[in-house]
């Protein structure tokens, strides 16, 4: 049963889940800080107000919380994909281009490596 619960946890899938988990929560403080400290003022430049809170206010219905809530989500979604996701694409688009140029490399070798057998072939049953 420990056996069982070893293998589990050394699996590679679990590590790095907990390693993936331990990231982002360290890149959610870098993110935070963007929007409230970056973004955001730049927002309340353009329209006066750092948030949207006592914007649409109908009674007890505060519909500006909302909208901050959504602007703030759309700006942290903006922030991870200018900031992380198109960056990892292309290093995987180089990693990848790569790895093309060195499996046509040993494929071209291999190539080679073939016709001088098939000469060396052909030399031997004159």
């Amino acid at each position: 049963m420990l056996k069982g619960f070893k293998d589990f946890l050394i699996r590679g899938n679990v590590i790095d889940l907990a390693v993936g988990l331990i990231m982002g929560t360290a890149f959610t403080a870098v993110v935070t800080s963007l929007v409230q400290a970056v973004l955001m003022p730049a927002i309340s430049m353009l329209i006066g107000s750092p948030n949207f809170d006592d914007f649409l206010v109908f009674g007890q219905v505060k519909i500006g919380v909302f909208l901050t809530a959504v602007v703030n989500f759309v700006l942290i979604a903006a922030a991870v994909y200018f900031a992380v996701v198109i960056p990892v694409q292309k290093l995987t688009e180089i990693a990848l281009a790569k790895q093309k140029a060195e499996d046509e490399a040993v494929e071209k070798e291999e190539t080679e490596l073939d016709l001088l057998k098939e000469i060396r072939d052909a030399l031997a049953k004159k």
